[in-house]
């Protein structure tokens, strides 16, 4: 049973038009798939008069259509008895439920169904929205006919039902506490019709808000309200909200300046269907206010801003992002010159994200922050710098699923062979690259903070890839990164055969990106370091550049106690422009000084010197109980002194932080110490330190203070 009523809104107030009542008619049908509760419990209330005790339920997320199937000529004149086809079809479908109204069996043929009314059968489908009940209704009825004795069909049904349903107006609820100024262009958009939408409810929880003079200047049909919060929990006044939301017809709701925080029933029942905007380009700053967030901006040195459209979720401002609007940081900016550039863009990017949920447009990769277009321009960008590192082996082309790498052609044989591979990254260095806005030299540290990796085992190394991920693509970043890449393989002989550009723009800030990089190198199973390694051999340091690669966390963090920023002067290389270029110096890379000795044999092991120091390096390239003794450090560079003082840590703390001056040790027999430094020489090691020698016991003995 269903109580229908019909009414009329008028400047003047509600016209009833009809009200009745309804027990298997289609209203009732499409009704009937929706309800929740037991149908058996409510007609027994209705029986006994305590419907009110029942809690009537419907269905969530599902919508209902019925089409009728009727006789040509009904309601007037129409034939009866024609042999009904396709049921058995509809009753196999999914998502459709057909009601028998005008129908029997036919005595004399069992199964068969034929036409006995004129309102013959009543198809229901069902979807999640009414698009798709619709569309399950109808391809229940394409499936049916009504035959009759000369094989004419003699069914009719309505093409439109839901017509008009599908092409209504978006009803667009809105909350705001403020003057509600981004509401004009939404306003603005659909008195035009730019948007499919329309206005139905203004609401605020403060009663002088000038956002309520906005809702009552678009007509009396816009339920325009002040709702007060006086004495209501958090979600006792979402649900009043809600109410009065649902009251007037909203099916979508912005949020325009709304002073609240919502709660999780309310985000929980608005899923989807409910967006506020953010003056700023999430996810940086989110949780901030107004000229709080813009402040947050310019002390965080960002070249540009904007606003963002998300969806309203439990998490402040961590909603799905819908759209972004950006403007560029100017010098000289402040916080109340930021606002007054970005609000503007607030109102046009709702009218954006309305048009796109009510368009239900085909979301591209580009509009979802992918640009697939500057992928191929960065690939057709770096394609000479790939191909400048060819060698032996590879031909470094890009393009393809993978990189090819030939062994034998190497000079490899495949049978002695043993395949080495090493990963890393470059940590927070970027941080500095990106603050600098300098990206070719991080690069060159990538590379060699794998590829050091690969010698120490006696391996050469043979080819490299690397994973550049960002939030958004730009080009000449990008190509600048790949430009030292290809560099340190240059140095390294090893060719780049291949990577990966992976744009993802709810994962970084703008500005951002991370680096990682994989290398693969050989060795013959005979020479596999470390062996041979005993008490009394010698050990050669190489020096570093400066900090590699390692520490940079606690350098920033030092650079800022100091009061220095990235330009200032340099306090430990008056020969550095600034801090920043200082510390930009790239990790060297030791392979081509490394492999003449490798070569001969000169070897037993090696120790790249990085996170952790020589104390926890060094180690790692020893038998068990064998240790030590550095007797020969060379004086710390200019940059460690530094680093020392501004810190605080004794040598220990500073040996298991930085390289101190040594990025990389050699361990060799004595009888052939003089010939690997002539050697290490000859490939352009200026610098070979005497360091110490392997002593009984483990562990690191230093002989003497580092200053």
């Amino acid at each position: 049973m269903l109580l229908s009523f019909l009414q009329r809104l008028t400047p003047d107030g509600p016209y009833m038009l009809e009200y009745n009542c309804r027990f298997g008619d289609p209203e009732t049908q499409v009704v009937l798939p929706l309800l929740e509760t037991d149908l058996y419990e409510i007609m027994t209330a209705c029986c006994t008069g305590t419907l009110g005790d029942v809690d009537v339920r419907f269905k969530e997320g599902v919508s209902a259509a019925t089409v009728v199937c009727a006789a040509k000529g009904y309601p007037e004149k129409y034939p009866k008895g024609m042999k009904i086809q396709g049921l058995e079809v509809a009753k196999r479908m999914e998502d459709v439920i057909v009601y028998h109204a005008g129908t029997k069996l036919d005595d004399t043929a069992p199964g068969l169904t034929r036409c006995s009314g004129g309102r013959v059968l009543a198809v229901t489908g069902l979807g999640p929205d009414l698009k798709s009940a619709l569309q399950s209704a109808y391809k229940c009825v394409d499936k049916l006919g009504f035959i009759d004795s000369e094989g004419n069909q003699q069914m009719h049904n309505r093409t439109d039902i839901g017509k008009k349903a599908l092409a209504k107006k978006l009803r667009i609820g809105v909350l705001g506490s403020t003057r509600g100024t981004a509401l004009v262009p939404v306003m603005e958009a659909c008195a035009s019709g730019r948007i499919h939408a329309e206005i139905v409810a203004v609401l605020s929880n403060k009663s002088a808000a000038p956002i309520l003079e906005k809702g009552k200047s678009l007509g009396v049909t816009v339920v325009t309200e002040f709702i007060s919060a006086k004495g209501l929990s958090r979600e006792q006044y979402d649900a009043e909200c809600t109410a009065a939301l649902l009251s007037a017809g909203a099916e979508y709701v912005i949020l325009v300046g709304y002073m609240r925080i919502l709660s999780k029933a309310f985000c929980d029942f608005w899923a989807g269907r409910c967006i506020n905007v953010h003056p700023s380009l999430l996810p940086l700053h989110a949780g901030g206010m107004d000229l709080e967030v813009h402040q947050a901006v310019l002390d965080a040195g960002e070249e540009e801003s904007g606003c963002t459209i998300h969806e309203v979720t439990e998490t402040v401002d961590g909603g799905p992002i819908v759209s972004q609007k950006r403007i560029k940081v100017e010098k000289g900016d402040t916080a109340e010159s930021l606002k007054a550039k970005v609000q503007p863009l607030e109102g046009p990017a709702f009218v954006e994200a309305i048009e796109s949920y009510c368009k239900g447009k085909v979301i591209s990769y580009a509009d979802s922050g992918v640009d697939i277009d500057a992928g191929n321009k960065l690939v057709d960008m770096i394609k000479p710098l790939c191909k400048a590192t060819r060698r032996l082996g590879c031909d470094a082309d890009l393009g393809g699923f993978g990189g090819l790498f030939d062994l034998s052609a190497a000079g490899y044989d495949t049978n002695e062979t043993v395949l080495i591979g090493a990963t890393d990254g470059v940590g927070t260095k970027l941080r500095i690259a990106q603050s600098m806005k300098k990206h070719t030299t991080v690069g060159i540290d990538l590379v060699a903070m794998c590829v050091n990796d690969l010698i120490v085992a006696g391996g050469e190394p043979l080819f490299f890839l690397d994973y550049f991920a960002t939030g958004h693509l730009e080009l000449e970043e990008a190509a600048g990164v790949v430009e030292g890449i290809a560099e340190g393989c240059k140095q390294a002989g090893c060719g780049l055969i291949g990577g990966e550009t992976a744009e993802m723009p709810s994962m970084y800030a703008p500005g951002d990106y991370d680096l990682a990089g994989f290398s693969v190198g050989a060795v013959k199973k005979g020479r596999i370091l470390p062996q041979g390694i005993v008490v009394g051999d010698a050990l050669l340091g190489l020096a570093s550049s400066g900090i590699h690669s390692n520490g940079f966390s606690l350098v920033r963090k030092l650079v800022e106690k100091e009061g220095l920023t990235y330009d200032s002067p340099c306090p430990w290389d008056s020969s550095k422009s600034s801090v920043g270029d200082s510390l930009l110096t790239p990790t060297r890379i030791y392979v081509k000084s490394c492999l003449p000795l490798l070569e001969k044999g000169l070897v037993k092991g090696m120790a790249h010197i990085t996170g952790g120091g020589l104390l926890e390096n060094l180690p790692r390239s020893l038998p068990s109980g064998v240790g030590a003794e550095i007797t020969g450090h060379p004086e710390l560079p200019g940059v460690f002194k530094w680093m020392k003082e501004a810190s605080g840590l004794g040598d220990d703390g500073l040996l298991k932080t930085f390289n101190c001056g040594i990025g990389m040790v050699l361990i060799v027999d004595p009888a052939d110490a003089e010939e690997a430094k002539q050697l290490l020489s000859q490939a352009g090691e200026k610098d070979v330190y005497n360091l110490g020698t392997l002593v009984d016991g483990g562990g690191i003995k230093m002989a003497s203070s580092l200053f």
